[in-house]
């Protein structure tokens, strides 16, 4: 199981990007499941349908279709947990969609979590582990 964060799928979404390649590589090689929770799918889908426009978009929701992607719900639990780690870390600032990371990767027990924001996953102590292993490296 991979928790992924939104910036390894616009990555690996854009030639273009700085980050395409290894992003490609990690996504294409990681376990199964890949699990993106559904705050984390919403920004992403927004971000690749205004960075690579409307058919980007269109295959990014069809890999959820065809079962490349989960979508992992947000739960009630998850949501008193995202409020409370915003409040933890509003200096941060820790958003929504990063705190959902958090809190699914909690309530699922993930150790991992696909990222290239180091900055907010790196500060953040989840209560599971210590900290969350990220990648790529």
């Amino acid at each position: 199981m991979l928790i992924v964060d939104a910036g390894p799928l616009v990555a690996a979404a854009w030639t273009g990007d700085r980050d395409h390649r290894r992003c490609v590589d990690l996504l294409s090689g990681a376990p199964w499941p890949l699990l993106v929770p559904a705050l984390v799918a919403a920004e992403a889908a927004y971000l690749i349908g205004d960075r690579l426009g409307p058919a980007a978009e269109l295959a990014f929701g069809q890999s959820f279709a065809n079962g490349e992607l989960v979508l992992e719900p947000l739960e009630p639990t998850d949501l008193d947990r995202v409020v409370e780690l915003m409040a933890r870390y509003v200096d941060l600032p820790l958003g929504m969609a990063d705190a959902s990371v958090v809190a699914a990767a909690e309530r699922l027990g993930a150790t991992t979590v696909a990222t290239l924001d180091r900055r907010h996953f790196s500060a953040v102590r989840p209560r599971h582990v210590e900290s969350l292993a990220l990648v790529p490296a």
